[in-house]
């Protein structure tokens, strides 16, 4: 019966020093940062789609302003095509 205690005991002792171990790489594993995750709310070609539309949109809002307010037409004029076809004939010296 000693034998059984003494073998028991040394299991006992064995099965606290793995669980020793195993809490020591849980605590340092916990103690680790963690690394940052970026979660995108809108995808990058999607980004791009929205930077040419504004990039779009300014251009027509600045040929608007240039010709109908700054110069002395009228700012629906800006978008027709007659409008640039008269200044290639003016530059073509037609």
């Amino acid at each position: 019966m000693t034998e059984e205690v003494k073998a028991s005991s040394r299991q006992q002792r064995r099965l606290e020093k793995v669980q020793e171990e195993v809490n020591k790489k849980e605590t340092v594993d916990n103690t680790k940062p963690t690394k940052w995750v970026q979660i995108r709310m809108f995808p990058i070609w999607l980004r791009i789609l929205i930077v040419i539309a504004l990039f779009c949109i300014s251009a027509i809002a600045g040929l608007m302003i240039g010709y109908g307010i700054i110069g002395d037409g009228e700012p629906k004029d800006a978008l027709k095509w007659e409008t640039y076809q008269h200044i290639i004939d003016i530059k073509d010296g037609k």
